[in-house]
Parts: C-alpha cells; structure tokens; sequence
C-alpha cells in the first residue's frame, strides 16, 4: 500500500503533504465559507462561484463585494467583501477567455491552512462553488477514484 509518509522525492519531485479526493470539503476562514469543492488538476486557477460583483475602491485599496453560495441557486446567499489580489485573464473550459477578479484568502483542507488565489465568475450551473486548480493543489497528492477522505458533506 502507498502511503503519503514514504513516498519519496525523486519518485515525485515533491514530497505530498496530503492526499486529496476528487471531491472535498474545504473552509475559506477569512469568507465565513464551508464548501464543497471540485478538484481539478486540469484546471491552472481556482474559480469561485461570484454574482453581483461589485469592485469600488475604499482607503486606496481597491475590493470587491459579492454573493456566493455553498450549494446550488437555491441556497441561501452570502455577502462577501475582500480585497482584490489581482485581475487576470483566463481561459475557461470552453475556450473563451475573460478578465476576472483575483481574491486570495486562507483555505483549510486536508488539515493544511494556507492562502490560495481564486477567480471570481459565476459557477451557478456548476455542481461545484468552488473548483480548485493546480495552484491551489501544489503539494498536495490527488485520488481522482476517492472523495471526501476528509470528511462527508
């Protein structure tokens, strides 16, 4: 059996830190968000499920608000207002590219906490708030055939 502890660094090029199903619960502190998150490896970006978006600058520091929701259009929605890390442009899944907002805020996953950045567009015919790309997934060992090995929604 493979196990995350003795996997080495030259079978990978990194030591895994975790391992990841296809499918996991994640916590964004920072945005009072629990969700259910997609892990996509084929992604490069995290995307975030936004509408309403609003950026407006505030003490020379530019932010956005926006609604989100944890699960599908029928949820209830949340307000959240951040900073904006970045603008970038992105090309989606169809092909098409678009600028979007960048916000970064702490994400917990898998007993790990630390910051990843994530566009802003709205993901309300998704099944997924939240998909999480390669940048967000460094160090970590994706399981496409498991979800939900840290914890059951």
């Amino acid at each position: 059996m493979l196990d995350v502890k003795t996997l080495s660094h030259d079978l990978l090029g990194f030591r895994p830190r975790a391992v990841v199903g296809r499918r996991e619960l994640i916590e964004l502190p920072e945005l009072h968000l629990h969700l259910n998150a997609k892990v996509d490896t084929g992604a490069h970006s995290s995307a975030l499920h936004a509408e309403n978006i609003e950026v407006f600058e505030q003490d020379d520091e530019l932010r956005v608000r926006f609604i989100t929701r944890t699960g599908g259009s029928d949820s209830p929605a949340h307000t959240v207002e951040t900073h904006v890390h970045d603008r970038r442009r992105v090309r989606s899944s169809n092909g098409q590219a678009q600028w979007r907002y960048v916000i970064r805020s702490r994400m917990r996953l898998a007993g790990l906490d630390y910051d990843i950045d994530m566009t802003l567009v709205d993901r309300s015919q998704m099944r997924h708030p939240i998909l999480l790309g390669r940048r967000a997934l460094r160090r970590l060992l994706v399981a496409p055939g498991a979800a939900y090995l840290h914890g059951e929604p």
